[in-house]
């Protein structure tokens, strides 16, 4: 897949689908690692995994996910009092 690398503000940037980024779990906003690696002269960019969510099983955050979404109103309340 080709893509163009532009230039944004003193930055260079290039895009990246939607259809590559989904499978890995990353989206606006995740925190990715970008390493160099000189011998193949490649830019490898991958998700950060915090230590904990390596541990949590992947149905059990879903339902947390779930859960904050559903109540995230009330539960905006209770951290206000």
């Amino acid at each position: 897949m080709q893509r163009k690398i532009f230039k944004t503000g003193n930055s260079l940037v290039v895009s990246l689908p939607k259809e590559l980024l989904e499978p890995l779990g990353i989206s606006d906003g995740t925190d990715v690692s970008v390493e160099l690696n000189r011998k193949k002269t490649e830019i490898v960019i991958r998700p950060m995994r915090s230590p904990l969510a390596a541990e949590v099983d992947e149905a059990f955050a879903q339902q947390v996910s779930d859960f904050i979404e559903e109540y995230r109103p009330a539960l905006e309340a209770l951290a206000k009092k």
